[in-house]
């Protein structure tokens, strides 16, 4: 397995990427950069959608089953735009308090609900919390707090029969499971899914003894969860028990988020940063912000809708 650079152009943060099957076109964000990017793949091109303030995480969209546009996580709220580079709509305005937090990971889970986590900047605190809002059956947003006590939510994936939904806090280095049913959108049971060791004290690039933290995270067909781990420049898939089956160098230190995409959910993409990464981390990883693929021989879960 090999990867390809599929954007050479870097974000500064590259997050939140999926691949929507009915545009064949690949998604992510640029946190910092404040940007929404979509390409064709086939032809090399892509397209940029400036935010008015840091978009978190994506998720495609359908009203009454056809596809419209996405739905947004931006600092402040929860926002709905109809087509590329529509009006912002906002559907859910923040309860948090936006100086020091705001919106990180998010998707929309198998029955159509979008989840979002937040961040606490400071990261001096547990304060992290994880919604899910619910267009479908109302007028107004129906907004559930699901879990919390959390630094910076990251990894939110669903199992393939939508019985377990993941959760990660990245600086705990951390990853959870609950027991989920979907249509009544409870969850129980919560267990540590998977540990990692801390951070040591002092590292820093090109020092030997950390492999990273988890990030962003997308489910195959077999219910094996795929990790981006931040610092590590490494990919790793585990079983639906949390055991290691395997572990995939990646061309940057600091890669974010996978995802599975093409006709046969087939080509893997993930994410990197480079944002506030030192002058020998980018010589040593030139290519880092970009997006990459490669092929795999498991199938991920196709992508999943926002619908109101």
């Amino acid at each position: 397995m090999t990867w390809q650079t599929v954007v050479a152009q870097p974000s500064g943060l590259g997050e939140s990427p999926f691949w929507h099957p009915d545009e064949q076109m690949l998604y992510w964000i640029d946190i910092p950069g404040r940007q929404i990017h979509r390409c064709n793949v086939f032809m090399g091109t892509v397209q940029s959608w400036a935010m008015p303030s840091e978009p978190g995480s994506i998720a495609p969209a359908c009203t009454q089953g056809q596809g419209s546009g996405l739905v947004i996580a931006l600092r402040d709220g929860i926002y709905r735009a109809r087509e590329w580079g529509a009006e912002l709509q906002q559907l859910v305005r923040a309860g948090h308090d936006t100086a020091t937090t705001r919106f990180n990971d998010g998707k929309a889970d198998p029955r159509g609900r979008f989840w979002a986590g937040t961040m606490y900047e400071p990261r001096d605190k547990s304060v992290a919390e994880l919604f899910s809002i619910d267009c479908r059956n109302s007028l107004a947003p129906a907004v559930e707090r699901k879990a919390g006590g959390a630094i910076i939510a990251n990894g939110l994936a669903w199992s393939p029969d939508a019985s377990t939904v993941y959760w990660t806090d990245t600086p705990t280095h951390t990853t959870h499971a609950w027991d989920w049913d979907a249509d009544s959108n409870a969850m129980a049971n919560r267990r540590v899914f998977h540990q990692w060791p801390g951070k040591p004290a002092g590292w820093q690039f090109g020092m030997s003894g950390y492999g990273g933290r988890p990030d962003g995270a997308a489910v195959d067909v077999q219910g094996n969860y795929w990790v981006a781990m931040f610092e590590g420049a490494r990919l790793l898939k585990l079983s639906p028990a949390g055991e290691l089956l395997a572990e995939i160098p990646v061309p940057a230190q600091c890669p974010t988020m996978p995802c599975f995409g093409g006709d046969d959910l087939q080509t893997l993409y993930i994410t990197t940063a480079r944002y506030n990464r030192s002058a020998a981390e980018l010589q040593a990883y030139p290519e880092s912000g970009c997006v990459f693929s490669m092929r795999v021989d498991v199938p991920g879960l196709p992508v999943n809708f926002f619908e109101d």
